[in-house]
């Protein structure tokens, strides 16, 4: 005889209501040779609160050093003009790389002119196309990974 616990306060989760840490009425029972083994219910629900406060908790640490832009300027140039990015954690050991993308084409900056954790200076590529072009930023490190920004930049024809 095996049962596990249901974790409800997952469900308030799932669909935006409230975490219910405290709603685990079920308890785990063991069976081992007709004997049972019977573990409370807030056994296992502070069991499950600290793991889950912890990968709550890492969540946050991973955002708060995720690069962020919060200013582009100018928002339009032609090929060879210096961009201005501005905002945070953009130092060289949390961006590798920045492209321009269409959303189907990415390409990437070849001349980073200045980089600091609060600003990137850069030049327009001559192998863009004119068009409205997002920015995005490979992050550095042994995961990096490709995050597009919520700024643009149009590339106006030469």
């Amino acid at each position: 005889m095996a049962a596990v616990c249901r974790p409800d306060f997952l469900a308030g989760w799932a669909y935006g209501g409230r975490p219910r840490a405290f709603g685990v009425k079920q308890c785990l029972n063991l069976g081992f040779n007709g004997h049972s083994i019977k573990v409370k219910g807030p056994d296992i629900q502070m069991k499950l609160s600290f793991a889950i406060s912890i990968l709550v908790a890492a969540s946050f640490v991973a955002y708060a050093e995720s690069p962020r832009i919060t200013a582009v300027d100018p928002q339009n140039g032609k090929v060879g003009d210096v961009i201005t990015i501005t905002g945070e954690n953009l130092q060289k050991d949390s961006v590798a790389k920045v492209y321009l993308t269409d959303g189907t084409n990415d390409t990437q900056v070849d001349v980073i002119t200045e980089q600091t954790a609060t600003s990137i200076k850069f030049k327009i590529p001559a192998k863009v196309k004119p068009g409205r072009l997002a920015l995005m930023f490979l992050t550095s490190g042994k995961t990096g990974q490709l995050m597009e920004q919520p700024f643009k930049i149009t590339i106006d024809e030469q």
